[in-house]
């Protein structure tokens, strides 16, 4: 039987509830003027401010006292990563965004609560499947508040993720050549939302991000 704890359900219902009227309603309706570069390769949309914005607030009275380190902040700002020494929520807004930008699923929403540095509890939100992966420390990791038991694939030889976004042709060559022999290898989601879950419910066996 499946079953949230109070924090659980107040985390899913803002992390939905910014999907719903940031996300979903952009995604494949993006406009140009909607999407910038802050470097190679590395895209930010509206969608990101918006709901770091929106959970920045939102995790502050929830918490007040608690700093927020969000990913768009920390970007503009490094001296928010000072609050990284204690305890704080840190925010990834839109994880996967260049899928997002491309119109292609995988994305989700990544939120942490760490302490000195530690991270004590996170929820991965999947707004496509209305999934909620939460984990706090101590007390293993459920999926909308059913336990769930890390396990492979169980295929010879292990499925195995690996990224070639920074790769030469060389490279990825002799990444082929190299673990062809003794993985089978598939190509990462680019999208950390849906590369965890995907290793915890034994979809992949190893991954490389």
């Amino acid at each position: 039987m499946s079953e949230l704890t109070a924090l659980d359900a107040e985390i899913r219902d803002l992390l939905r509830f910014a999907a719903e009227r940031s996300m979903l309603p952009r995604f494949r309706a993006l406009a140009d003027s909607e999407v910038e570069l802050k470097g190679k390769d590395d895209p930010v949309t509206i969608v990101d401010r918006e709901v770091e914005d929106f959970l920045t607030e939102a995790l502050t009275r929830l918490a007040p006292g608690v700093a927020v380190v969000g990913e768009e902040a920390a970007h503009a700002d490094k001296s928010v990563l000072d609050s990284l020494s204690d305890q704080c929520w840190i925010i990834d807004p839109l994880d996967g965004t260049a899928n997002f930008t491309e119109g292609k699923e995988p994305f989700g929403i990544i939120v942490a609560l760490a302490d000195a540095g530690k991270a004590v509890a996170g929820w991965i939100y999947d707004p496509n499947l209305d999934r909620l992966c939460h984990v706090r420390a101590g007390e293993g990791a459920k999926i909308n508040g059913e336990i769930v038991s890390a396990r492979t694939t169980g295929e010879e030889p292990p499925v195995t993720a690996v990224s070639r976004m920074f790769l030469t042709p060389e490279q990825s060559a002799m990444v082929d050549e190299r673990l062809a022999p003794h993985y089978t290898l598939v190509d990462i989601p680019r999208c950390a939302a849906e590369q965890y879950p995907r290793l915890a419910l034994g979809q992949n066996d190893i991954s490389s991000f």
